[in-house]
């Protein structure tokens, strides 16, 4: 766990201790008392949230090379490579010009000691026009959070399936925004931080 981690943490703490203060202060009729806790706490939270926000507009955005791990907690994610499925050519491509490309990642767990995944993380493909993908169901084959033994790492190979005019594709790994790491500062999946991608040159 890092510095900013540990600060919402324990802004998280202090909330919680404001608010037991109000229902405290609630139940003995002290109005005054409720209004500035109450006040505080919403000051406090405004002024958190602003700075989350205004380092999530000034932070660059993060590409990340080919075979970098991005890690989420003990769960590092490398993504290696991107091809595109020769079978898909054929009657979809004759009625859409769709294409299907399989991205390949490797999921290394670096604890010690147990199995762990991370069963929020998603993968999507955006391409050079801000387009998004996420996986086509039924044709991936392990999922990017699957149990991995301690020390131990997997072979992922999500696919998307894209338009023919889909140029500059580019890998995006997040645990989305409803979920509390998106309230850590400059966190990648904080509200209006520039996704990080890996770029996979196709």
């Amino acid at each position: 766990m890092n510095v900013r981690e540990l600060l919402l943490g324990g802004l998280a703490g202090w909330t919680g201790i404001g608010l037991a203060g109000v229902v405290i202060s609630l139940a003995r009729q002290e109005r005054e008392r409720v209004r500035k806790g109450l006040m505080w706490l919403v000051a406090v939270w405004v002024v958190y949230l602003t700075v989350v926000v205004g380092v999530s507009i000034a932070q660059p955005q993060r590409v990340v090379a080919l075979g970098q791990s991005q890690c989420f907690g003990v769960m590092c994610f490398a993504v290696t490579g991107a091809e595109e499925v020769p079978q898909f050519v054929g009657k979809n491509a004759v009625k859409d010009g769709s294409r299907l490309v399989r991205v390949t990642v490797r999921v290394r767990n670096t604890s010690r000691k147990t199995s762990e995944r991370e069963r929020r993380i998603r993968a999507y493909l955006l391409d050079g026009q801000g387009r998004r993908w996420a996986e086509s169901s039924g044709v991936s084959g392990n999922p990017l959070n699957r149990q991995v033994a301690a020390g131990q790492e997997m072979i992922s190979e999500p696919m998307f399936k894209v338009p023919a005019d889909a140029t500059e594709l580019r890998l995006q790994l997040t645990r989305g925004r409803w979920q509390p790491g998106a309230l850590v500062i400059g966190d990648a999946d904080a509200p209006w931080h520039r996704p990080t991608v890996v770029m996979l040159g196709r």
